[in-house]
C-alpha cells in the first residue's frame, strides 16, 4: 500500500551549462511529493503515521531549504535535485521504525514543470 505527503522548500541555484537564463543565479520554491510504500500494520490499520513520514521528509529538506544548491549538488538541475533527495530519503527510511520504503519522489520546479524519480 502507498501513501504520500506534499511539502515544499525554497532554494537558489545556477545552471552554468544551461543555454538560457537559467545559467544565472535564481531561485525557486520547489514543491515535493514523496510516496512511501509498506504493509498495513495490524495494531493501527495504517501503513504509517502521516506526521511521522512528513517529519522525515522535512528533516531531509532541511539539507536544501534556503541553500545555494550549487554548493551541495554538482549541476543542480531538477533531475539532480530529485536524485539527491531520493538518496537522502532512502538513507533515512531504510531500517527506520516507520517500516516503509521510498516508492517515488516528484519535484516541481514550477507549477507546470516537474521531475519524477521512482524506486528502481
Amino acid at each position: 500500500m502507498k501513501l504520500g505527503i506534499i511539502t515544499d522548500f525554497s532554494a537558489a541555484h545556477s545552471l552554468p551549462r544551461h543555454p538560457g537564463r537559467c545559467k544565472d543565479l535564481h531561485g525557486h520554491t520547489y514543491k515535493v511529493e514523496v510516496v512511501v510504500e509498506g504493509e498495513k500494520k495490524d495494531e493501527t490499520e495504517c501503513v504509517a503515521d502521516f506526521s511521522e513520514v512528513k517529519a522525515v521528509v522535512e528533516e531531509v529538506l532541511e539539507l536544501v531549504d534556503h541553500k545555494f544548491l550549487n554548493e551541495l549538488i554538482e549541476d543542480p538541475t531538477s533531475e539532480n535535485i530529485a536524485l539527491f533527495l531520493k538518496v537522502a530519503l532512502e538513507k533515512r527510511l531504510n531500517g527506520s521504525p516507520l517500516g516503509v520504503s521510498l516508492h517515488s519522489i516528484k519535484v516541481w520546479e514550477a507549477k507546470d514543470k516537474w521531475v519524477l524519480v521512482e524506486r528502481e
